[in-house]
């Protein structure tokens, strides 16, 4: 195993833009061993105070087929063109079975990952629900004190439970297929409310008018929600990563989102700045349930009674409401 460095060879190392010690710090940050989270922690409290105010975090997340990867390709070599330093995270599912991931997203992006301004990690998602790792809120702090000011966030695309990105992130993109209807009815709701924009994609050949019905389709749909608080009304698009065309557009509509986001309200703070308190909270609160049920599961006599109560739901002698009012006043 790696020796474990200081926490100030993680921290200079970030600040200078190192990248194999940024790979280091997110292993270090997504590692189970409590050695490697106390010293995470000293690694994310000393980057702190350094992050910059102006990074933007945009979670793409669809269907799979839609093929996020190959539009995230596109669109991050145009942002890379642009100058700008780009990370792509990449969440691949966890077999609940072998408990393997795949993490190949670098060779399905293979132009975009030798680009010099971009980095691309992929990371398991593991046991964690919402489409995105457990340490990924930690990963994008780390990428932002490397001077990473835009943060690309690929979701695993699992449907209804993706939500829980949009709790991280600056501006959520869903991306859709033409044509697909009825089997999307269950993610749509919940999904579509919470979306900043739609991109229709392959958006190429035979494929175009298909893909302007579907754009005008899902507009109508989108004037159904209520509008934000910020008044900003979620565009649909339609695009081709094997063309590029739409693709300059998406970036443009973004930045007038985030322009938007920022104006000054008559109190000096901004939606934006609203927005990105009420992540650190939501941040903090899932953090806290999570300690509480490790600490739950953790206490002997907790253990040692659970096992006996497990087994009288199962056999259908105690229900599950009040399995859970004998074991909480133990843990009390």
């Amino acid at each position: 195993m790696r020796p474990r460095q200081h926490p100030s060879y993680y921290i200079d190392g970030l600040r200078a833009g190192d990248r194999l010690v940024l790979s280091r710090a997110i292993t270090l940050v997504e590692s189970q061993l409590p050695a490697d989270q106390t010293l995470a922690q000293a690694v994310l409290e000393g980057v702190l105070p350094h992050l910059p105010q102006t990074s933007v975090r945009v979670g793409i997340t669809g269907v799979p087929g839609v093929g996020k990867s190959t539009f995230i390709e596109a669109f991050g070599k145009h942002l890379t063109g642009l100058g700008k330093q780009l990370a792509v995270l990449t969440i691949d599912p966890t077999s609940q079975r072998s408990g393997g991931s795949i993490l190949g997203d670098k060779t399905r992006m293979e132009t975009l990952s030798m680009d010099p301004l971009a980095y691309i990690r992929p990371s398991p998602a593991g046991d964690s629900l919402g489409g995105v790792a457990y340490r990924t809120r930690e990963t994008m702090l780390l990428c932002e004190a490397a001077g990473f000011d835009l943060i690309l966030i690929e979701t695993v695309g699992v449907g209804q439970s993706e939500t829980l990105v949009h709790g991280m992130v600056d501006f959520f993109l869903l991306l859709m297929l033409a044509g697909a209807g009825d089997e999307l009815q269950g993610m749509k709701r919940g999904i579509m409310e919470l979306a900043d924009a739609l991109a229709i994609t392959k958006a190429d050949g035979d494929n175009i008018p298909a893909a302007n019905r579907a754009r005008l389709e899902y507009q109508n749909a989108l004037h159904l929600f209520p509008p934000t608080d910020t008044g900003w009304q979620p565009p649909v698009v339609s695009c081709s990563a094997l063309n590029n065309t739409g693709i300059a557009e998406l970036w443009t509509m973004i930045e007038t989102h985030q322009t938007l986001m920022n104006e000054p309200a008559p109190d000096g703070s901004s939606a934006w700045l609203r927005h990105r308190q009420q992540q650190a909270l939501d941040w903090f609160r899932s953090l806290l349930r999570q300690r509480i049920e490790q600490q739950f599961f953790a206490r002997p006599d907790i253990a040692n009674s659970l096992a006996h109560v497990e087994k009288q739901v199962v056999d259908g002698t105690l229900l599950p409401t009040l399995a859970v009012d004998q074991l909480m006043p133990r843990f009390r």
